[in-house]
């Protein structure tokens, strides 16, 4: 799996680097939290492209427990549990607050890595076929949007457009490579094409078409903020 990113939450400096080093060898992509304060900062700020939350229960300032409930009042996030605990109390309270998985110290880091492959595959199969970016809903198995519960009427090419931008959001595109992807590789017409689909998306989601960001010289870039 590509594009992947994952916070890993840990007050031993040694613990996340071995962590983040076995890892990065799958080329996930990591963030690095070394207390809870930390740990909810960078995820209040980067919520939507984080994929996966290994979290240390025993860390200062602010514990594993309250950085999960914290979470989970807002995100359904997939979180491993990284603890020196053993006992099965521990467990079954973290459960009911919503640990996806528990990982007990000391580990194998390969084993470690195993239980995050296995258990993205697992969240990512399970998972809604629908993104909510913004506010902006796209239906993928419904090839539908909707911008605040209101149902947008949009073209297939519209549709496309929007979700391959969404796909892709933070990635400034290239009209070509827009081309390439949406209008596949056998399209041989204008690229101004592109920016009159994009003019039109921006004027049917309304406010939101701010997400759609004009960059100069090269082409379009989604983007939340």
């Amino acid at each position: 799996m590509t594009n992947i990113t994952i916070l890993i939450v840990d007050d031993e400096a040694r613990m996340r680097k071995i962590i983040k080093d076995f890892l990065q060898v799958k080329n996930y992509e990591i963030l690095e939290a070394k207390d809870g304060e930390e740990a909810l900062e960078i995820f209040n700020q980067k919520e939507e492209k984080i994929d996966l939350i290994l979290l240390d229960v025993m860390m200062p300032k602010l514990d594993g427990w309250s950085v999960l409930r914290n979470i989970r009042q807002k995100s359904k996030v997939p979180i491993i549990m990284l603890t020196a605990r053993g006992e099965e109390q521990d467990e079954l309270f973290g459960f009911e607050l919503g640990v996806d998985e528990y990982i007990s110290k000391p580990f194998s880091p390969k084993i470690l890595v195993a239980r995050v492959e296995a258990l993205l595959k697992r969240t990512i199969k399970e998972e809604k076929q629908t993104k909510d970016v913004g506010g902006i809903i796209i239906d993928v198995d419904g090839r539908t949007v909707s911008v605040d519960g209101k149902l947008i009427e949009m073209s297939l090419r519209e549709y496309e457009l929007l979700k391959y931008l969404v796909d892709n959001q933070g990635i400034a595109l290239s009209r070509d490579k827009i081309l390439n992807n949406v209008w596949n590789y056998d399209y041989y017409g204008d690229s101004r094409t592109i920016d009159s689909h994009i003019k039109k998306i921006r004027h049917k989601i309304g406010k939101k078409g701010k997400y759609i960001k004009t960059v100069r010289g090269i082409g379009y870039k989604f983007e939340v903020k």
